[in-house]
């Protein structure tokens, strides 16, 4: 799995520059993908466009902009411009009723996995792409199988350190991102404008 992601990083690049991915799996059945975009939006509902070439346009927006993913009872919201996470408020709200992974990072650093569930964020690692500076918040065994992952890597290997926050993530919800999910034109997506709401 984490060579599906290296070879995906390898096409896609610029994707080591910047990105938030998360994942929600919503325990109740009634909580919809539109709900789920209000929370990120801090409330409202987030503005929807067809971009015609998005990954070259999304970086022209001031605001985030996020492709949405459908699996089996999952939804996956790739933002490809800037990489901030949303705050902690924001997370906590996705988590109510849900189970939420993060991954981001951006060009400050931000290099972060996260996980949250029933309104609370349950386990952090932070600057996951230094070993040396790893910090970890919340229940480590959460993370464990990221760690063991990052121990087999070689501390240089940033690109396999990126892929295996991914291949750590899709393993712990069957979702993954496929490389050509990321070549569409005249492609649907979604900015927040009041994302820190």
């Amino acid at each position: 799995m984490i060579d599906h992601y290296r070879s995906l990083f390898g096409w896609h690049q610029w994707l080591e520059d910047g990105l938030c991915w998360i994942i929600v799996q919503p325990r109740n059945e009634e909580i919809t993908v539109d709900d789920l975009l209000r929370r990120l939006n801090g409330g409202r509902d987030p503005e929807h466009r067809i971009m015609e070439y998005p990954t070259e346009e999304a970086i022209d927006e001031l605001q985030p902009v996020f492709f949405v993913f459908e699996g089996a009872g999952t939804w996956g919201f790739l933002e490809f411009t800037y990489g901030m996470a949303p705050h902690d408020h924001t997370l906590i709200e996705l988590s109510k009723e849900s189970r939420v992974w993060m991954t981001t990072w951006h060009f400050k650093g931000g290099h972060t996995v996260l996980y949250a569930a029933d309104g609370r964020i349950r386990a952090r690692m932070r600057d996951f792409i230094f070993t040396e500076h790893i910090i970890e918040e919340g229940d480590r065994s959460i993370l464990a199988g990221f760690r063991a992952m990052l121990d087999g890597l070689d501390p240089q290997d940033y690109r396999g350190k990126y892929s295996a926050a991914f291949a750590f993530m899709e393993a712990a919800t069957g979702m993954g991102v496929e490389s050509e999910w990321l070549d569409v034109e005249d492609a649907p997506v979604v900015i927040l404008d009041n994302p820190d709401a």
